[in-house]
Protein backbone atom coordinates (compact mmCIF):
# COMPACT_ATOMS: atom_id res chain seq x y z
CA UNK A 1 0.00 0.00 0.00
CA UNK A 2 1.58 3.72 -0.78
CA UNK A 3 0.75 6.49 1.69
CA UNK A 4 0.43 9.70 0.71
CA UNK A 5 0.50 12.97 1.98
CA UNK A 6 -2.54 15.34 2.75
CA UNK A 7 -3.74 18.27 5.25
CA UNK A 8 -7.11 17.14 5.02
CA UNK A 9 -9.66 14.59 4.97
CA UNK A 10 -13.38 16.24 4.60
CA UNK A 11 -14.08 19.18 2.47
CA UNK A 12 -17.37 20.95 2.22
CA UNK A 13 -19.18 20.21 -0.84
CA UNK A 14 -20.69 23.09 -2.63
CA UNK A 15 -23.42 21.01 -4.71
CA UNK A 16 -25.16 19.50 -2.19
CA UNK A 17 -28.86 19.94 -3.50
CA UNK A 18 -27.50 18.83 -6.95
CA UNK A 19 -26.10 15.68 -5.66
CA UNK A 20 -28.51 13.87 -3.14
CA UNK A 21 -27.93 16.72 -0.37
CA UNK A 22 -24.55 15.43 0.71
CA UNK A 23 -23.05 18.40 3.04
CA UNK A 24 -19.07 16.65 2.94
CA UNK A 25 -16.92 15.05 0.83
CA UNK A 26 -14.06 12.84 1.76
CA UNK A 27 -12.12 9.54 -0.22
CA UNK A 28 -9.77 8.06 2.48
CA UNK A 29 -8.36 6.20 -0.58
CA UNK A 30 -7.01 7.49 -4.17
CA UNK A 31 -7.74 5.00 -7.12
CA UNK A 32 -9.53 2.18 -7.36
CA UNK A 33 -9.18 -1.34 -8.37
CA UNK A 34 -12.23 -2.51 -9.65
CA UNK A 35 -11.16 -1.64 -13.34
CA UNK A 36 -14.44 -0.28 -14.78
CA UNK A 37 -13.45 0.66 -18.60
CA UNK A 38 -15.99 3.71 -17.96
CA UNK A 39 -14.86 5.53 -14.70
CA UNK A 40 -15.32 9.20 -15.00
CA UNK A 41 -12.34 8.91 -11.94
CA UNK A 42 -9.89 8.74 -14.21
CA UNK A 43 -10.21 12.24 -15.91
CA UNK A 44 -6.94 14.56 -15.44
CA UNK A 45 -9.39 17.01 -13.62
CA UNK A 46 -9.21 14.91 -10.82
CA UNK A 47 -5.04 14.58 -10.84
CA UNK A 48 -4.99 10.75 -9.66
CA UNK A 49 -2.19 9.02 -11.57
CA UNK A 50 -1.99 5.46 -12.11
CA UNK A 51 -5.45 4.97 -11.07
CA UNK A 52 -5.80 1.44 -10.79
CA UNK A 53 -3.00 1.44 -8.04
CA UNK A 54 -5.02 2.14 -4.72
CA UNK A 55 -3.17 4.66 -2.07
CA UNK A 56 -4.40 5.95 1.14
CA UNK A 57 -3.25 8.77 3.12
CA UNK A 58 -1.05 9.44 5.92
CA UNK A 59 -3.07 9.68 9.35
CA UNK A 60 -6.59 9.69 7.25
CA UNK A 61 -8.30 8.62 10.65
CA UNK A 62 -6.58 11.03 12.86
CA UNK A 63 -6.91 13.81 10.50
CA UNK A 64 -10.78 13.17 9.76
CA UNK A 65 -11.39 12.93 13.65
CA UNK A 66 -9.69 16.18 13.78
CA UNK A 67 -12.26 18.12 11.22
CA UNK A 68 -15.40 16.15 12.67
CA UNK A 69 -15.00 17.47 15.91
CA UNK A 70 -14.30 20.82 14.68
CA UNK A 71 -17.70 20.64 12.29
CA UNK A 72 -20.20 22.85 13.90
CA UNK A 73 -23.02 21.59 11.47
CA UNK A 74 -23.12 17.47 11.88
CA UNK A 75 -24.42 17.27 8.04
CA UNK A 76 -24.34 14.36 5.21
CA UNK A 77 -20.99 12.85 4.58
CA UNK A 78 -20.32 11.20 1.10
CA UNK A 79 -18.16 8.17 0.74
CA UNK A 80 -16.88 7.23 -2.64
CA UNK A 81 -17.52 10.25 -4.85
CA UNK A 82 -13.76 9.50 -6.87
CA UNK A 83 -12.69 5.73 -5.54
CA UNK A 84 -15.24 2.46 -3.92
CA UNK A 85 -14.49 3.10 -0.28
CA UNK A 86 -14.99 -0.62 -0.24
CA UNK A 87 -12.54 -1.73 -2.46
CA UNK A 88 -10.25 -4.91 -2.33
CA UNK A 89 -8.02 -3.01 0.15
CA UNK A 90 -10.29 -1.81 2.70
CA UNK A 91 -11.40 -5.18 3.57
CA UNK A 92 -7.95 -5.43 5.42
CA UNK A 93 -7.08 -1.88 6.38
CA UNK A 94 -10.96 -1.03 7.57
CA UNK A 95 -10.40 2.76 7.16
CA UNK A 96 -13.54 2.72 5.41
CA UNK A 97 -15.45 1.38 8.81
CA UNK A 98 -13.08 3.13 11.39
CA UNK A 99 -14.20 6.31 9.30
CA UNK A 100 -18.17 5.02 10.34
CA UNK A 101 -17.46 4.67 13.71
CA UNK A 102 -16.30 8.66 13.87
CA UNK A 103 -18.90 9.31 11.71
CA UNK A 104 -21.21 7.40 14.17
CA UNK A 105 -19.72 8.99 17.48
CA UNK A 106 -19.92 12.51 15.92
CA UNK A 107 -23.26 12.36 14.82
CA UNK A 108 -22.65 12.91 11.20
CA UNK A 109 -25.37 11.31 8.53
CA UNK A 110 -23.40 9.62 5.62
CA UNK A 111 -23.99 8.74 1.41
CA UNK A 112 -22.78 6.08 0.29
CA UNK A 113 -21.88 5.74 -3.19
CA UNK A 114 -20.52 1.46 -4.02
CA UNK A 115 -20.41 -1.44 -6.26
CA UNK A 116 -19.29 -3.74 -3.47
CA UNK A 117 -21.16 -6.50 -1.04
CA UNK A 118 -18.28 -5.83 1.61
CA UNK A 119 -21.03 -2.90 2.68
CA UNK A 120 -23.01 -5.35 4.46
CA UNK A 121 -19.96 -5.76 7.05
CA UNK A 122 -20.81 -2.48 8.18
CA UNK A 123 -24.69 -2.89 8.53
CA UNK A 124 -24.41 -2.63 11.96
CA UNK A 125 -22.65 0.72 12.31
CA UNK A 126 -24.86 2.39 9.22
CA UNK A 127 -27.68 1.14 11.70
CA UNK A 128 -26.07 3.17 14.53
CA UNK A 129 -25.71 6.23 12.20
CA UNK A 130 -29.41 6.26 10.49
CA UNK A 131 -30.66 6.62 14.34
CA UNK A 132 -29.03 10.11 15.34
CA UNK A 133 -29.03 11.23 11.43
CA UNK A 134 -29.67 10.78 7.50
CA UNK A 135 -28.27 7.55 5.85
CA UNK A 136 -28.51 6.60 2.13
CA UNK A 137 -26.54 4.12 -0.44
CA UNK A 138 -26.57 3.96 -4.03
CA UNK A 139 -25.48 0.98 -5.45
CA UNK A 140 -24.11 1.65 -9.06
CA UNK A 141 -25.87 -0.68 -11.82
CA UNK A 142 -25.16 0.10 -15.13
CA UNK A 143 -26.68 -3.53 -16.35
CA UNK A 144 -28.55 -6.32 -15.68
CA UNK A 145 -26.96 -8.69 -17.60
CA UNK A 146 -24.17 -9.89 -15.34
CA UNK A 147 -22.02 -10.82 -18.72
CA UNK A 148 -21.68 -7.48 -20.26
CA UNK A 149 -21.04 -6.07 -16.24
CA UNK A 150 -18.73 -8.38 -16.27
CA UNK A 151 -16.86 -7.10 -19.04
CA UNK A 152 -17.69 -3.35 -18.26
CA UNK A 153 -16.18 -3.68 -14.53
CA UNK A 154 -13.74 -6.40 -14.68
CA UNK A 155 -13.46 -6.87 -11.41
CA UNK A 156 -16.72 -6.19 -9.47
CA UNK A 157 -19.44 -8.50 -7.94
CA UNK A 158 -22.24 -9.62 -10.39
CA UNK A 159 -25.32 -7.20 -11.35
CA UNK A 160 -27.35 -10.07 -9.72
CA UNK A 161 -25.38 -10.02 -6.48
CA UNK A 162 -25.66 -5.93 -6.34
CA UNK A 163 -29.34 -6.59 -6.51
CA UNK A 164 -29.03 -9.18 -3.53
CA UNK A 165 -26.80 -6.27 -1.17
CA UNK A 166 -29.64 -3.65 -1.72
CA UNK A 167 -32.20 -6.24 -0.35
CA UNK A 168 -30.29 -6.96 2.62
CA UNK A 169 -29.59 -3.21 3.15
CA UNK A 170 -33.44 -2.77 2.86
CA UNK A 171 -33.85 -5.31 4.98
CA UNK A 172 -31.97 -3.89 7.44
CA UNK A 173 -34.63 -0.50 7.00
CA UNK A 174 -31.55 1.56 5.77
CA UNK A 175 -32.54 3.81 2.85
CA UNK A 176 -30.90 2.43 -0.39
CA UNK A 177 -31.32 2.62 -4.22
CA UNK A 178 -29.78 2.36 -7.79
CA UNK A 179 -27.31 4.28 -9.38
CA UNK A 180 -27.96 3.64 -13.04
CA UNK A 181 -24.80 5.51 -14.11
CA UNK A 182 -23.47 5.44 -16.71
CA UNK A 183 -25.88 4.61 -19.68
CA UNK A 184 -23.82 3.85 -22.26
CA UNK A 185 -24.47 4.40 -25.64
CA UNK A 186 -24.42 1.23 -28.23
CA UNK A 187 -24.11 -1.10 -25.24
CA UNK A 188 -26.55 -0.46 -22.08
CA UNK A 189 -28.47 2.14 -23.69
CA UNK A 190 -31.58 -0.65 -24.41
CA UNK A 191 -35.58 -0.68 -23.49
CA UNK A 192 -34.34 -4.51 -22.61
CA UNK A 193 -31.93 -3.04 -20.17
CA UNK A 194 -33.76 0.00 -18.46
CA UNK A 195 -36.63 -2.13 -18.06
CA UNK A 196 -35.14 -5.18 -16.17
CA UNK A 197 -33.09 -2.79 -13.95
CA UNK A 198 -36.50 -1.19 -12.74
CA UNK A 199 -37.96 -4.37 -12.22
CA UNK A 200 -34.99 -6.08 -10.53
CA UNK A 201 -35.51 -2.68 -8.20
CA UNK A 202 -39.13 -3.33 -7.36
CA UNK A 203 -38.30 -6.68 -6.19
CA UNK A 204 -35.38 -6.07 -3.53
CA UNK A 205 -36.84 -2.71 -2.48
CA UNK A 206 -34.73 0.10 -3.91
CA UNK A 207 -36.17 3.41 -2.62
CA UNK A 208 -34.64 5.27 -5.75
CA UNK A 209 -32.79 5.27 -9.28
CA UNK A 210 -31.34 7.74 -10.35
CA UNK A 211 -30.06 8.38 -14.07
CA UNK A 212 -28.41 10.99 -16.63
CA UNK A 213 -28.76 8.24 -19.57
CA UNK A 214 -25.79 8.67 -21.14
CA UNK A 215 -21.81 8.77 -19.89
CA UNK A 216 -18.76 11.72 -19.31
CA UNK A 217 -15.67 11.63 -21.39
CA UNK A 218 -13.22 14.04 -20.66
CA UNK A 219 -10.08 14.30 -20.99
CA UNK A 220 -7.79 10.98 -20.09
CA UNK A 221 -10.80 9.05 -19.29
CA UNK A 222 -11.81 9.23 -23.20
CA UNK A 223 -8.86 7.87 -24.61
CA UNK A 224 -8.57 5.38 -22.11
CA UNK A 225 -12.76 4.23 -22.68
CA UNK A 226 -11.81 3.99 -26.33
CA UNK A 227 -8.88 1.78 -25.88
CA UNK A 228 -11.25 -0.56 -24.13
CA UNK A 229 -14.14 -0.32 -26.21
CA UNK A 230 -11.24 -1.57 -29.32
CA UNK A 231 -9.86 -4.41 -27.55
CA UNK A 232 -13.70 -5.34 -25.99
CA UNK A 233 -16.16 -4.46 -28.79
CA UNK A 234 -14.53 -3.65 -31.82
CA UNK A 235 -15.52 -0.70 -34.08
CA UNK A 236 -17.84 0.34 -31.10
CA UNK A 237 -15.12 3.66 -30.62
CA UNK A 238 -15.36 4.85 -34.22
CA UNK A 239 -19.28 4.63 -34.34
CA UNK A 240 -18.35 7.61 -30.32
CA UNK A 241 -16.28 9.21 -32.97
CA UNK A 242 -18.34 9.61 -35.61
CA UNK A 243 -21.26 10.80 -33.56
CA UNK A 244 -19.92 12.62 -30.16
CA UNK A 245 -17.03 13.67 -31.37
CA UNK A 246 -15.41 16.46 -28.67
CA UNK A 247 -18.64 16.28 -26.72
CA UNK A 248 -18.06 15.59 -22.87
CA UNK A 249 -20.97 14.23 -21.96
CA UNK A 250 -22.40 11.53 -24.40
CA UNK A 251 -25.93 11.18 -24.05
CA UNK A 252 -27.97 7.94 -25.84
CA UNK A 253 -29.17 8.80 -29.00
CA UNK A 254 -32.57 6.96 -27.93
CA UNK A 255 -32.37 9.40 -24.70
CA UNK A 256 -35.66 10.77 -24.94
CA UNK A 257 -37.31 7.63 -25.79
CA UNK A 258 -35.37 5.82 -23.02
CA UNK A 259 -36.22 8.49 -20.26
CA UNK A 260 -39.48 8.57 -20.70
CA UNK A 261 -40.13 5.13 -20.69
CA UNK A 262 -37.81 5.11 -17.46
CA UNK A 263 -39.81 7.81 -15.51
CA UNK A 264 -43.04 5.93 -16.25
CA UNK A 265 -42.26 2.42 -15.63
CA UNK A 266 -40.52 4.47 -11.89
CA UNK A 267 -43.48 6.01 -11.26
CA UNK A 268 -45.70 3.00 -12.23
CA UNK A 269 -44.06 0.87 -9.53
CA UNK A 270 -43.22 3.60 -7.07
CA UNK A 271 -39.71 4.36 -7.35
CA UNK A 272 -38.32 7.93 -7.18
CA UNK A 273 -36.72 9.39 -9.64
CA UNK A 274 -36.39 13.16 -9.14
CA UNK A 275 -33.08 14.06 -6.93
CA UNK A 276 -35.34 16.54 -4.64
CA UNK A 277 -37.63 13.65 -4.31
CA UNK A 278 -35.08 11.49 -3.22
CA UNK A 279 -33.16 14.09 -0.81
CA UNK A 280 -36.20 14.76 0.70
CA UNK A 281 -37.50 11.04 1.18
CA UNK A 282 -34.14 10.37 2.59
CA UNK A 283 -32.70 13.21 4.88
CA UNK A 284 -33.75 13.63 8.59
CA UNK A 285 -34.97 16.75 9.91
CA UNK A 286 -32.47 17.41 13.20
CA UNK A 287 -33.83 20.40 15.20
CA UNK A 288 -30.92 23.18 15.65
CA UNK A 289 -30.80 22.28 19.41
CA UNK A 290 -29.80 18.65 18.81
CA UNK A 291 -27.09 20.04 16.37
CA UNK A 292 -25.52 21.91 19.38
CA UNK A 293 -25.86 19.12 22.01
CA UNK A 294 -23.48 17.37 19.63
CA UNK A 295 -20.65 19.07 20.91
Amino acid sequence: MEYVKTRTIMTKSNQGIKWFGIDYHMNLYKGCSFGCIYCDSRSDCYHIPDFDIVKTKVDALKILEQELSSKSYRGVVSFGTLSDPYNFEEENLKLTRNALKLIEKYGFGVSIDTKSDLILRDIDLLKKIAEKNSVIIKMSICTSDDEMAKKLEPNVISSTKRFEVIKKIRDANLYCGVLMTPVLPFLTDTEENIRSIIKKSKVVGAKFIYTKMGVNLKTNQKQYYYNKLDELFPGLSEDYESVYRNRYFCTSLQYRHLFELFLKLCHDNGILTEMDEIIKDYKKKIPMNEQISLF
